[in-house]
């Protein structure tokens, strides 16, 4: 913890929107715009720390979560001198929490704080003038981060995983939940092109029921999956999950989709899911999603940030991950998205799978906005 108190003089949101080329098609639906929601804390000596929101659905909710940071989350932030983090993280959660339930907003205000707490972090970590992966309890020395290629759509999936591969990566993730004949064709596709020595995991998406799922990871199983994602909707029970782990063979996967540590502490404490993976965008932030990543790893499951936006959220997933430790990946989206590099500078390079992590204080990168001026969206903020 940061041996002073945050006093953050200043609570500033931003929002981009790149075009998807080529759009990423998932089970319930696809994107055609790539969006991304930054939130930046200053403090009286001009300190800075920077956090990323998730806002990938619905195609307006990028500007929707700017207002609700600027509107709810600056006003209880700025001001204030808190004792670190998590102290403010918590702050946020008590005096959002009826504001929640009356709007029925619970995973819009979630997100913003998620960005919110992200910030402070780095702040805090930029002040001691360490890594965060340090300032949370991690090694001295970062071991390299292993990462998979993520995002890979059922049109011409091949093409995709075999330009991955020759930039370095040695795990891939499919779509799938597109139909038996196309995601079994996918599948072949994929293992012809990646070979029979990397790892491949693929994604439902929540397409499934019960029965779908269990067949589809019987029918599945000859490909050598690390793991089956989100085959059913997030709100099934976890009893259902722990009697679909066992009627089909595949390691499953979720987490991404749950909103509170109520509903990780529960997963990670009973049969059914393997992989967690709490997303640092969509809930809990940093202080939420280490405290889940530790819990999955100290009960023998594998924590692997899932991370699908631009790329202070994904800078953030790998310090996360060096902090919690265990076996396991980070999620990087394989599809073109200039704001992957441009909100997150200097850009990372993969080399056999891993990414190695400067030792720079803070997350390390802070985004170009010169250069994102051509996808930058003004937010009406008279009313906030």
């Amino acid at each position: 913890m940061p041996a002073e108190p945050l006093v953050i003089e200043r609570l500033e949101a931003f929002v981009f929107r790149a075009p998807a080329e080529p759009p990423v098609q998932t089970s319930f639906g696809i994107m055609k715009s790539r969006p991304a929601v930054l939130v930046s804390v200053t403090d009286a000596d001009g300190c800075f720390g920077w956090g990323e929101i998730w806002c990938n659905f619905p195609i307006v909710g990028a500007e929707h979560r700017a207002r609700l940071a600027l509107a709810y989350c600056r006003p209880l932030v700025e001001g204030r001198a808190w004792p670190g983090p998590a102290a403010c993280w918590r702050a946020l959660q008590a005096q959002l929490a009826v504001l929640a339930l009356q709007t029925g907003e619970q995973g819009p205000l979630q997100q913003v704080m998620a960005g919110v707490d992200t910030a402070m972090w780095d702040l805090a970590a930029r002040r001691a003038g360490v890594p965060l992966w340090q300032l949370l309890g991690g090694p001295a020395e970062a071991p390299p981060v292993a990462v998979y290629a993520s995002g890979i759509n059922p049109t011409r999936p091949a093409e995709l995983a075999a330009a991955k591969r020759a930039e370095g990566y040695r795990a891939f993730k499919l779509k799938v939940g597109f139909g038996a004949g196309r995601d079994l064709a996918n599948l072949r596709a994929m293992r012809e092109a990646i070979g029979q020595d990397v790892a491949l995991m693929v994604d439902a998406n929540q397409a499934w029921d019960e029965q779908e799922a269990a067949q589809a990871g019987r029918r599945m199983a000859d490909f050598g999956l690390l793991w089956l994602e989100e085959p059913m909707r997030a709100d099934v029970p976890l009893s259902r999950w722990a009697a679909l782990a066992q009627a089909q063979p595949l390691r499953l996967a979720g987490g991404e989709n749950y909103a509170s540590l109520v509903q990780y502490q529960n997963a990670i404490a009973r049969p059914g899911l393997a992989v967690l993976q709490p997303d640092v965008g969509k809930w809990g932030g940093i202080t939420g999603c280490l405290e889940v990543g530790r819990a999955a790893v100290a009960a023998g499951k594998w924590y692997c940030p899932h991370w699908l936006g631009a790329g202070i959220g994904l800078r953030a997933s790998m310090h996360l991950k060096i902090a919690a430790g265990g076996a396991g990946y980070v999620e990087v989206d394989a599809n073109p998205n200039p704001l992957r590099d441009l909100l997150a500078e200097p850009s990372f390079a993969v080399r056999d799978g891993l990414v190695r992590l400067p030792a720079a204080p803070g997350l390390g990168v802070a985004p170009n906005l010169q250069a994102c001026r051509p996808y930058a969206v003004a937010v009406a903020t008279a009313e906030v």
